[in-house]
């Protein structure tokens, strides 16, 4: 903070604005060489391995305790939306690498997994299986999208009251169940 000060009054005090405070670079460079951190004396001594072990425990003891889970609201931690979020997108991503790996793969393995194939095997599944499918599929997405265009808005600040977060989760949950029946029949 006073090297701050000195900086700040070495440029203030400039006479000639329009030189880039030539005659202040000196104060400048003093001001921020100078430490504004304190200092301790710092003292050691010779400890046995056993004393030295027993400092450690000591020091263990006045150590906070971590929380356990059972503290929190069960819907909260396993129910909540941030949870969800992570599955969700470790299911997208897992199904999305396990088609690309097998698309990689379909020409040692002899496997169709090409479009036209997949395209002409989807169509002969019943509407409700193929319903099913879409659902499990748009589900996911629309609720890690929804959910992340929420994190956004908490960038933002907004809507961190407790009745705030509530309302944001019940809109969360149908607005996703709603977009994903919407992409897997709608469609």
């Amino acid at each position: 903070m006073i090297a701050h000060r000195l900086g700040l009054a070495a440029v203030r005090s400039a006479t000639k604005p329009n030189v880039f405070f030539s005659q202040n670079i000196p104060r400048m460079v003093l001001a921020s060489a100078m430490s504004t951190s304190q200092a301790r004396p710092v003292s050691t001594q010779k400890l046995s391995q056993e004393e030295g072990q027993q400092v450690l425990v000591n020091q263990r003891l006045n150590r906070p305790v971590s929380p356990n889970l059972g503290i929190y609201k069960m819907e909260q931690t396993w129910f909540g939306a941030s949870a969800w979020t992570r599955i969700t997108g470790c299911a997208l991503s897992g199904a999305a690498y396990v088609y690309f790996t097998a698309y990689l793969a379909s020409p040692l393995l002899g496997l169709h997994v090409e479009s036209a194939a997949l395209a002409s095997g989807f169509a002969a599944l019943p509407f409700v299986v193929k319903g099913a499918i879409k659902f499990a599929l748009a589900f996911p997405f629309t609720f890690h999208f929804i959910n992340g265009i929420k994190h956004l808005v908490y960038d933002l600040g907004i809507g961190f009251a407790k009745a705030q977060i509530k309302r944001g989760e019940i809109a969360l949950w149908v607005s996703s169940f709603i977009g994903g029946g919407y992409l897997a029949f709608g469609l």
